[in-house]
């Protein structure tokens, strides 16, 4: 399923903006309907009076916002040479290219670790009894396109190879069972996880929010592409309400 995600997502062509669009919509679906509620679930104690999970949430928030402006800062000073090399007669180095498709690697190796975590929820819920491993699993499995379709998205959005998008995407794929036989050898403490999840989600709510919905719109704002992202958004909901 997360291949079939990604496959869709490479096969859309000249409807980037409403690719884009339609990832950010399940990236808000994800955030709001899935990882924040189990983070909260997970890890509810409080410090100085707000739940540890949110608290990790503005974190990952503030994290990835930390990183991209000193990568964009960096570039601002970069542009500046290179306009000052070219009167001078020096060539630009692609510097601050490798620094931006750091930003996607980043992005699409968190996905890849989340879906590592899924596999765990697979492993441990089977070791609770049949019945809910099998509900879990089905939970996953809707839910591994979008986490295909956003690894996929994100890495080519920051500027890296169709290679390098696909090699990602195989190791999205290939998580939930490595996760999963995590759970042969060891359990990962639930407040631990639910912190996990609440920084994931805050990571994940910056790249829709400030990468993503702005990148869809940039070219020509459209009805079309607002829709896409409802329809994200709605998609999670009933995959979330289904399992």
């Amino acid at each position: 399923m997360t291949l079939v995600g990604g496959f869709v997502a490479q096969r859309t062509g000249d409807r980037r903006h409403l690719v884009l669009g339609f990832a950010a919509g399940l990236m808000l679906g994800v955030v709001a309907f899935d990882l924040l509620p189990e983070a909260m679930e997970q890890a509810p104690e409080k410090l100085h009076g707000v739940p540890e999970a949110l608290l990790m949430f503005a974190a990952g928030f503030l994290l990835i916002h930390v990183v991209e402006r000193a990568v964009a800062i960096h570039r601002g000073h970069e542009g500046e040479y290179a306009a000052h090399s070219h009167t001078h007669g020096h060539t630009h180095g692609p510097g601050h290219r490798h620094r931006e498709q750091g930003v996607g690697l980043a992005a699409a190796s968190a996905l890849v670790l989340h879906s590592v975590m899924d596999g765990f929820a697979i492993g441990a819920a089977f070791q609770a009894g049949a019945t809910v491993g099998a509900v879990v699993a089905v939970a996953v499995v809707a839910h591994d396109f979008a986490d295909g379709f956003n690894t996929y998205t994100l890495t080519r959005l920051y500027g890296n190879n169709r290679r390098r998008a696909l090699t990602l995407l195989a190791a999205d794929a290939a998580a939930p069972i490595a996760g999963a036989a995590i759970t042969l050898l060891f359990t990962i403490p639930e407040h631990l996880l639910g912190l996990y999840l609440g920084f994931f989600a805050g990571f994940l709510m910056y790249l829709a929010t400030s990468d993503i919905l702005p990148e869809a719109h940039s070219p020509h704002p459209s009805r079309t592409t607002l829709v896409c992202t409802l329809l994200g958004v709605g998609f999670m909901w009933l995959v979330v309400g289904l399992t």
